[in-house]
């Protein structure tokens, strides 16, 4: 029996215990919560109020598999996010505008750190620990400590949901319904496409049910998780916060799997001194870090 499950979810099934934990983590607050824990609203929060957390856990993903650490992005959040808040509401600049000045605070902000470390050679810790202090200073010295409301449109992306239009027959947020079928339609493709080729490499094809089996896992997941955004109270569906996250999931994927310079990030990490002699130019890959 464990052969079928291997070949359905790999042979490494150790990848899969923090899911297995996280799924018997829900189901046990929810039966001590009385069902209160898979609720839409419930969800639809989490996301909402952690999708800022999981975009830093992106960018640290890279930083920490090169071997370094950086103890600066909430304070390089908090002091971009404080600027684009001040020059929205105080200087009346458009909200795109904002964003933009925001970004490329961040930008330079990584730069200015990536050439400590790797021109001057200052361990990450080092850089990040003084940029942590001073973005945190700057963040209390540009708002004197006192927050600052921001323009609806801004507000929309971190506390909006996907649009409604059109019939509500399904009795459910038709722009969250319409995430769900693409996001199965998406996996679909993927799989197929590795079915195709799985006999490129042995030339042996590998059998088609293990490859159905996990489409058909993921799709009732994956549906089951459209149903309990989308059919949350009215005016609500997907958060923005969570659509952006996914964009920058999958963007993250591409760059890491599929360009020189993610294949350069793992080699570095895995060792310098092998990486270097490869010909992987390491100090433009810590800098671009």
């Amino acid at each position: 029996r464990m052969k079928y499950v291997k070949k359905v979810l790999g042979e490494d099934l150790r990848q899969y215990t923090m899911v297995v934990a996280l799924v018997a983590l829900i189901i046990i607050f929810n039966i001590v919560s009385g069902g209160k824990m898979v609720t839409s609203s419930n969800f639809q929060n989490l996301i909402a109020g952690n999708a800022y957390v999981l975009v830093l856990a992106l960018g640290m993903l890279m930083v920490i598999v090169i071997g370094q650490i950086d103890l600066s992005v909430g304070s390089v959040a908090g002091f971009a996010s404080m600027v684009m808040a001040i020059a929205a509401r105080q200087f009346n600049l458009p909200w795109y505008l904002a964003i933009l000045i925001s970004l490329a605070i961040g930008t330079i902000a990584g730069a200015w750190q990536g050439f400590f470390l790797s021109v001057l050679g200052i361990p990450g810790f080092i850089t990040t620990l003084g940029g942590m202090m001073i973005f945190r200073g700057g963040v209390i010295w540009i708002s004197n400590s006192i927050s600052v409301p921001v323009p609806s449109e801004l507000k929309w992306f971190g506390a909006g949901y996907l649009p409604e239009w059109g019939p509500a027959f399904t009795g459910m947020n038709n722009s969250t319904l319409l995430l769900g079928i693409l996001a199965i339609a998406a996996y679909v493709l993927a799989q197929m496409r590795k079915f195709s080729h799985s006999g490129d490499v042995t030339g042996e094809k590998e059998e088609f049910w293990p490859f159905a089996v996990r489409i058909a896992i993921v799709a009732v997941v994956i549906g089951y998780a459209t149903w309990l955004f989308g059919s949350g109270r009215p005016g609500t569906g997907f958060p923005i916060s969570g659509l952006f996250l996914m964009l920058l999931i999958i963007l993250y994927y591409l760059i890491t799997e599929r360009t020189s310079f993610g294949r350069h990030v793992y080699a570095v990490g895995g060792n310098k001194m092998a990486a270097e002699l490869s010909g992987v130019n390491v100090r433009r890959t810590y800098f671009l870090t």
